[in-house]
């Protein structure tokens, strides 16, 4: 009788995977508004936006001039594109706040790293002193009530994470400190507020409330870029990486016969 006996070395592969991968939300036509509100947008001072800025179903925008659009219009008439802008946000804000699964987050973000994912808080969250976001992939915040950034407040991205990918779905109301720079769409339910020389890379979308602005840039961060699938999932390249792994690793096949009466 032969017997075989199959011998496989331990071998550990690692994969390394994001908790709760995520695509990116849809925007619609609101991608095109740096600045979108659903009651008034107002500024003060020489602002620059870069990109669409528009109200619905008010009508009121006011401070352009001081203020310019660049690369953009400004839409303030129901029916119309701003009205189709905020018809779409509604629709990305359902989505945002719908994902699940996500990492519970709480209080003050300032001074943490995180990689791409979905982040909740249950109530507000605060920025003091430097967030960074790191790696591609798209990250969604969750916001349950506001969302302040302090003074001189930094959102820094490193390591390939892009503003485009950065979504932060706010409850309430967001308010960007003087002097504080900042990444990604906001989409708040009431109001977003850029206070004196605050600088946003990314969107103000607000479905009810006000747009207001003061000596700020902001510019639009254009369409998300993914590479096609959610990060941290793997795909059939890394499964195929990790048989060639262990095949490399040295599977030992040992036979042996032996004779039984």
């Amino acid at each position: 009788m032969k017997k075989l006996s199959l011998f496989l070395p331990c071998v550990t592969l690692s994969v390394c995977l994001q908790a709760a991968p995520q695509l990116p939300v849809t925007l619609g036509s609101a991608g095109t508004f740096t600045a979108l509100a659903g009651a008034t947008v107002t500024n003060t001072g020489p602002t620059v936006i870069n990109g669409n800025v528009g109200v619905s179903p008010g009508s009121a925008v006011t401070g352009f001039p001081p203020g310019s659009v660049v690369g953009g219009g400004i839409y303030n008439t129901t029916p119309g594109p701003a009205a189709t802008a905020q018809s779409d946000l509604t629709a990305a804000y359902i989505d945002a706040a719908g994902r699940t699964g996500p990492t519970i987050v709480s209080g003050d973000l300032g001074g943490q790293t995180l990689v791409a994912g979905l982040y909740k808080s249950t109530s507000f969250l605060d920025i003091t002193g430097v967030l960074t976001l790191t790696g591609p992939g798209v990250f969604i915040f969750q916001v349950g009530s506001y969302l302040t950034t302090a003074t001189s407040s930094q959102v820094v991205l490193t390591g390939g994470a892009l503003a485009s990918n950065i979504f932060w779905q706010v409850g309430s109301s967001a308010t960007l400190g003087t002097y504080s720079t900042f990444n990604g769409t906001i989409m708040a339910y009431a109001s977003v507020t850029l206070d004196t020389s605050a600088v946003l890379n990314g969107r103000a979308l607000a479905q009810t409330g006000a747009v207001t602005l003061d000596t700020n840039s902001a510019v639009n961060p254009g369409a998300p870029s993914t590479g096609g699938s959610p990060t941290g999932v793997p795909t059939l390249s890394t499964w195929g990486l990790a048989g060639l792994a262990l095949l490399l690793a040295g599977c030992a096949v040992r036979w042996s016969r032996q004779a039984h009466v």
